[in-house]
């Protein structure tokens, strides 16, 4: 088989191991790899340039680098006129067989259109926020968590020196998982959740937390927040102006979430509170041995699935094994933080 990979949506560690594990497994059994650059975007590009050969000896090493060596873009075919059909016209051009495509839930969606159509697609879930429906784990995730955790141990440090109130806006667009790995393991005193709509009540909640805990020794409070937490529009002044992506979301790099909370906090409270947002640190950098591991399991599930006929699938983790769950399940759902982590935050404040 002369078989295709490509990576699509946000970047982040665990995708370069994916794509490794593609390229091994296929060689091993005697297919071609071609990488795909840029996503969907370079797919539907009738520029044969936006593609090139894959070998052994192109992914030597690559396991160890963040990012994705392939680049990476937020286009959403299913959106654009002819976007499928764009796509289609350039497999049979490359003169594809099959098709890899390493994603997240937007990302996935296209690539069930294509499996639809009769494309031969297998899917390898990747996102750092970990929702993607139908999978335990995520490419990216545990990366993400171990940064998350790192910043907070700093954090930690430099509030009990100042006896400061420091909110982290972490990333977490539709599922907190990020949030509550990150806190509990860096010991943030609570987490504001997308699966818990901050209101009145809740901000009452965090004021009476943050002031009881004025009367500890050290005086500070870490209150951990992700990017798509669901304020008031009241409380976030925003705007119908805001930036949104392909897939119709609003740009969470342009919504000051954290600071938000952070001004509520300070004027209810009086104290000083900070406000920092990891960001794109959280995406950036080598991925972790979880994340490399699981990304050479995928990959060679992938190839496994394909040489067998089993496409229209996504490779994905459950209790432990690798599984196939059919990609007609899981555009369009998330898969959100499950409500016992929020439990443990309760029985630790």
């Amino acid at each position: 088989m002369r078989i295709g990979v490509l990576t699509g949506g946000g970047d982040c560690p665990g995708l370069n191991p994916a794509i490794r594990a593609v390229v091994r497994r296929a060689e091993a059994g005697g297919h071609t790899v071609v990488g795909i650059l840029d996503g969907w975007a370079g797919l539907a590009n009738p520029d044969a340039t936006l593609s090139r050969p894959l070998n052994r000896d192109e992914v030597r090493g690559i396991q160890a680098r963040g990012g994705t060596v392939l680049g990476s873009s937020r286009t959403n075919l299913l959106k654009r006129e002819g976007g499928l059909d764009a796509a289609e016209a350039s497999i049979k051009r490359l003169g594809l067989d099959a098709l890899v495509v390493i994603g997240g839930d937007d990302t996935l969606s296209v690539a069930a259109g294509l499996a639809k159509r009769g494309a031969a697609v297998v899917a390898i879930p990747k996102t750092m926020d970990n929702d993607v429906w139908g999978t335990e784990g995520c490419l990216g995730f545990d990366t993400a968590a171990n940064i998350v955790t790192e910043a907070l141990d700093r954090i930690q440090t430099t509030t009990s020196s100042h006896h400061r109130v420091a909110v982290v806006e972490v990333m977490g667009r539709d599922a907190g998982w990020v949030a509550a790995w990150g806190g509990l393991a860096g010991g943030a005193d609570t987490i504001l959740v997308p699966e818990q709509p901050v209101d009145a009540a809740a901000i009452d909640r965090l004021v009476e937390l943050v002031t009881r805990r004025r009367s500890y020794a050290t005086g500070a409070s870490v209150i951990v927040v992700s990017e798509g937490v669901q304020l008031p529009e009241a409380l976030l002044n925003l705007s119908g102006d805001v930036p949104r992506d392909e897939f119709g979301h609003p740009r969470l790099d342009k919504i000051a979430v954290g600071d938000a909370i952070a001004a509520i906090l300070e004027e209810r409270t009086g104290l000083e509170v900070r406000c920092t947002r990891l960001g794109h640190l959280q995406r950036g950098g080598p991925p972790s041995a979880a994340d490399r591991v699981l990304g050479a399991r995928y990959g060679v599930a992938a190839i496994e699935a394909l040489e067998t006929g089993r496409w229209g699938n996504m490779v994905a983790l459950r209790a432990g094994a690798i599984v196939e769950v059919p990609l007609a399940e899981v555009g369009g759902k998330n898969r959100p933080l499950d409500a016992s982590y929020l439990r443990v935050f309760d029985a630790l404040a």
